[in-house]
């Protein structure tokens, strides 16, 4: 994308405050690596791409940093926070517990409306390479998750496994950049919403926690693979 095209990008969210339009923009490049790993950015030069002043890049990068996406160093500027094996051992950690109690409590409140949405985002693939089929995956993904997470009717679980699926969303970008995980997903989600549909908490449980170990073990195994991943081990 020229610069140009990436300006008119951000100018197109004409809804969204300055801050909000660098925020998003910034994100999405750290997202999809071309912010990687470990990566210098400083504040002016920032700005002076975004063509707008200090402060609202500033707010964007602070929030970022909270979400544990920047890392601020006194005097030198920021650097993208890089990518560790502990890091993603302890993020799924987590999650298999969130996710596994939502699933579980899932089973029992999701409506019929709610299982059939389900089933059509565990159809989602994507193109190895292609960054638009790539995007649209990883989206279909997070509102699978997302949607079993409101569907436990618990709004402060909710919210804790939003968190974290922001944290892993570069995380599964990076993995699909190195190999093709449409089988392993589309046949965990279909599994998981067997189970959603048979209103079978434990079972439910049990194969969401499944999922998210295959997933970290797929991820470390073809990052680790990849020397030129931005994984440091």
């Amino acid at each position: 994308m020229s610069k140009a095209e990436e300006t008119a990008a951000v100018g197109a969210r004409r809804g969204k405050s300055l801050t909000e339009q660098a925020y998003f923009y910034l994100r999405d490049k750290v997202i999809i690596g071309e912010l990687a790993p470990g990566m210098e950015v400083s504040e002016p030069e920032l700005a002076e791409q975004l063509q707008m002043s200090k402060t609202p890049v500033r707010e964007a990068l602070a929030r970022l940093c909270v979400e544990g996406f920047m890392e601020a160093y006194p005097r030198r500027g920021y650097r993208v926070t890089p990518v560790t094996l502990k890091d993603m051992n302890d993020l799924f950690a987590v999650r298999g517990v969130l996710e596994g109690t939502a699933a579980a409590l899932a089973a029992k409140n999701l409506t019929a409306e709610d299982l059939d949405q389900l089933d059509q985002l565990a159809n989602a693939s994507y193109v190895v390479g292609e960054d638009v089929s790539t995007k649209t995956f990883i989206n279909a993904n997070g509102e699978f998750h997302l949607a079993i997470a409101r569907g436990s009717r618990n709004p402060r679980l909710h919210t804790l496994v939003a968190s974290h699926l922001e944290e892993c969303a570069r995380l599964f970008y990076m993995g699909t950049q190195f190999r093709d995980i449409n089988p392993e997903t589309n046949d965990d989600h279909h599994r998981i919403l067997g189970f959603l549909r048979a209103r079978d908490s434990e079972k439910a449980s049990q194969a969401m926690i499944e999922h998210n170990e295959n997933t970290r073990k797929g991820l470390i195994a073809s990052l680790v693979a990849n020397a030129h991943s931005g994984l440091t081990i």
